[in-house]
């Protein structure tokens, strides 16, 4: 198990490396746990998160039986999409946080570039 968590941080550090968010292309960062699922869009020349959306949030919770799934995963991603674009923010630079790009963090990402978001 420790291997398992060292070798995600290990590739978060390289992804982290190469991806920085900006005023103009902030990132969108995404973290996921066995349980939930979490998304933000940060500035990281000012340090801000700019707009935030988990599986814990109550609007999604109500819509969601298990926070761990790829359908919660696509409505984060939709959501995200939908505030950020309520925030005048259309384009974005993907951190998936050192998560292979498959199964929920895939979701998410698609889930957002449905409702327009480009990265």
């Amino acid at each position: 198990m420790v291997d398992k968590r060292a070798a995600r941080f290990r590739r978060h550090l390289r992804v982290r490396k190469n991806v920085t968010g900006t005023p103009d292309r902030p990132r969108l960062c995404v973290y996921r746990s066995l349980k939930h699922m979490y998304a933000q869009v940060i500035d990281d020349v000012k340090g801000v998160t700019l707009v935030a959306v988990s599986t814990l949030d109550p609007q999604v919770r109500d819509q969601v039986k298990n926070g761990g799934n790829t359908d919660a995963a696509k409505l984060i991603g939709t959501l995200i999409a939908e505030q950020c674009l309520a925030n005048g923010i259309e384009n974005v630079v993907f951190d998936r946080g050192g998560n292979l790009y498959h199964g929920r963090v895939k979701a998410l990402a698609e889930g957002a570039r449905d409702k327009g978001l480009k990265f």
